[in-house]
């Protein structure tokens, strides 16, 4: 007698879907004022060629953030940034060794290792939970690290102070509320229409660094308008040649989309 046999799921290998993330988003091709198969978008000091080494870098430490974030499992939420954060720096430290120096993937390396570490934490892996738990890990981050400040500001600090931007931080703490919004309007086929839905809405500080509050509007106004009124790889070339002129690069939407990838992988 013969039947059908009863198999367990296999289980979700988030790690392995954050490394493809970051394959996917640098394939992506063009990617307006970013780093892609065809230009340097509005950078001077990365090429494809060093996202292809800064990648390998990092990815290796993915499984080690879901390790971490299971042998911790039983320990409160709010007490695992200051487990994870050693583990991040040394990641972060992995990538600038192999990139000279230069940040090609550090708000990559904070969300996806976020991501990666609370695969490690919850029971069942799904979308939701992990976006709660990322949520829960970083309770109070805004307050702490951006509100709470005194003596000289960093970059995050002071757009915080004068916009109210809580950028990668924010977004973290939110469950990363900007990618799910854009998930909840995406079709799930093309990732340019997910980065433009994601440019639309990110407050990215990236764009606000190299072009201030208006730089920011610009390219929500660009994409909304692509969106609205509907695209090609026409519309996104003439995109890409309006941000470089502008020196303008959104790079937190690209950490987005990577991010974005993963959950709408997950099933």
């Amino acid at each position: 007698m013969t039947g059908l046999l009863a198999t367990k799921p296999r289980p979700v290998d988030v790690p392995a879907l954050a490394e493809a993330a970051l394959w996917q988003e640098l394939e992506l091709t063009p990617k307006p004022g970013l780093v892609d198969r065809l230009n340097n978008g509005s950078h001077r000091d990365m090429d494809h060629a060093l996202f292809v080494r800064s990648i390998m870098a990092i990815t290796p430490w993915f499984a080690r953030f879901a390790e971490l974030g299971e042998a911790h499992a039983a320990k409160p939420a709010d007490r695992q940034l200051r487990i994870l954060r050693p583990m991040g720096m040394a990641c972060e430290q992995a990538m600038y060794a192999a990139t000279g120096g230069v940040n090609t993937h550090k708000g990559g390396v904070f969300a996806l290792g976020l991501l990666c570490f609370a695969a490690g934490r919850v029971k069942n892996i799904s979308a939701d939970s992990l976006c709660c738990e990322v949520s829960n890990i970083c309770r109070g981050l805004v307050a702490r690290e951006l509100a709470g400040r005194s003596g000289q500001a960093t970059a995050g600090e002071r757009q915080f102070q004068h916009y109210g931007l809580t950028g990668a931080r924010g977004e973290a703490e939110s469950g990363f509320a900007t990618v799910r919004k854009a998930l909840g309007q995406w079709n799930g086929q093309l990732l340019h229409d997910l980065l433009l839905r994601l440019m639309a809405v990110n407050q990215d500080s990236n764009l606000v660094s190299r072009g201030g509050i208006q730089g920011l509007r610009y390219v929500q106004g660009y994409a909304r308008e692509l969106l609205a009124s509907g695209w090609d790889r026409e519309a996104l070339f003439k995109m890409d040649k309006a941000l470089i002129e502008r020196n303008l690069s959104p790079g937190g939407s690209a950490d987005l989309l990577s991010v974005g990838w993963v959950l709408s992988a997950i099933k």
